[in-house]
């Protein structure tokens, strides 16, 4: 009982160091799927193919979901996209408004190249939606396919062969939604050319982190405690008296004597 008489409020559950994990993991997978949209506009020339700057953050978004469905199972991971959908709505929808509010007078001579790298068509924001969507979700029943199929073993064979199918899907969908017959120039082979170069790249990229998987698992797992957190002890019940002790019989003696 407190000061005022109340009864004794329960204390705050401990988040833990697992879910803190957990969360640093979502944290940077939301991170890096708003980060490709807003900023993977800026094309470069890396090694031997034009690229967006995106390629440096794409297939870490698979290396996280699969870190996590190892651990946390196909349900985790499932609301890891989910809420990435709902992040990429929400900033979407207000990169929309606030392009077309206005500008303050100050702001009138930066505003077309605010406008002209935010202006995103409604095709391109579909075809984003749409890869990262489709993509996502077989990498994750992929990768639970492929756990199956192994007994839970080989890990670095599930991640690979899921990540690098599901690399395909997203590259496929958004260069064929985004660009397809955009100008005369975007015929299906031509956007074929491109995806070819842009998919040798990510499967580099997804060979080369599989090592990262194996620590990302064990990091995860480190941080999960081998015993669960003892429930909250309930008030002990009054104790009923004890019953009056009957007198104990009076011993009968042995009815045979002891063997020697």
């Amino acid at each position: 009982m407190n000061k005022l008489g109340s009864r004794p409020t329960p204390s705050t559950p401990h988040m833990g160091t697992a879910n803190l994990r957990l969360f640093v993991l979502f944290s940077i997978f939301i991170a890096l799927i708003i980060g490709m949209n807003l900023l993977g506009l800026k094309i470069i020339r890396f090694y031997f193919i034009n690229t967006s700057v995106a390629i440096f953050m794409a297939p870490l978004t698979f290396l996280i979901t699969d870190i996590v469905e190892e651990v946390y199972g196909k349900k985790t991971v499932k609301y890891f996209i989910v809420a990435a959908t709902t992040a990429l709505l929400v900033i979407f929808i207000y990169v929309k408004i606030f392009v077309i509010l206005p500008p303050h007078t100050r702001f009138a001579d930066t505003n077309p190249a605010y406008e002209a790298i935010f202006s995103n068509s409604p095709r391109l924001i579909m075809a984003s939606l749409l890869a990262f969507l489709l993509s996502q979700f077989h990498d994750m029943y992929a990768f639970d396919f492929w756990k199956k199929k192994t007994g839970g073993k080989k890990l670095w064979l599930r991640n690979n062969l899921s990540t690098i199918v599901s690399q395909l899907i997203d590259t496929t969908i958004y260069m064929f939604t985004a660009f397809y017959l955009i100008t005369p120039r975007f015929t299906a082979g031509f956007i074929v050319s491109l995806i070819i170069p842009y998919f040798i790249l990510k499967v580099i990229f997804a060979i080369l982190d599989t090592p990262f998987v194996y620590l990302g698992v064990y990091w995860l797992k480190k941080g999960i405690s081998p015993q669960t957190p003892a429930s909250p002890q309930t008030p002990a019940s009054p104790q009923t008296p004890a019953s009056p002790q009957t007198p104990a019989s009076p011993q009968t003696p042995a009815s045979t004597p002891a063997s020697t």
